[in-house]
């Protein structure tokens, strides 16, 4: 699986911003999915997770702001953003894995995306 994310850029505080992942291949619906961001000089942690069978986790800090969808018909993950703040700022990365559950451990996701930049102006 080879995974696309794309959707990011310069946004100002309390603006909303959707992130989207295309996976090649077949059998997308099998995959579970995750976003995880890094910021700069941080550790990548995890943002938000939806099962192969639509079951959806969310990081505590993103609860409520964030919202993670996929459309198996187009083989895309999004991420819906909503007001968003400075500290949102990072690389995010899409992850795939083979079914499973919407995990938040990155070494439980055997594909990686290359990250797109949102950057988050006060």
């Amino acid at each position: 699986v080879q995974l696309q994310a794309s959707g990011g850029g310069l946004v100002q505080a309390g603006d909303s911003l959707r992130l989207s992942c295309v996976a090649s291949g077949r059998s997308f619906s099998s995959y579970t999915m995750g976003w995880f961001r890094q910021a700069p000089g941080k550790e990548r942690e995890s943002v938000a997770a939806i099962s192969w069978s639509g079951t959806r986790n969310y990081a505590n800090s993103e609860k409520g702001r964030f919202i993670i969808s996929r459309d198996n018909a187009k083989n895309t993950v999004y991420l819906h953003m909503h007001s968003l703040k400075p500290e949102d700022t990072a690389v995010y990365y899409c992850a795939a894995k083979y079914y499973g559950s919407a995990s938040y451990e990155i070494g439980d996701y055997d594909y990686w995306g290359q990250g797109t930049l949102v950057t988050v102006s006060s």
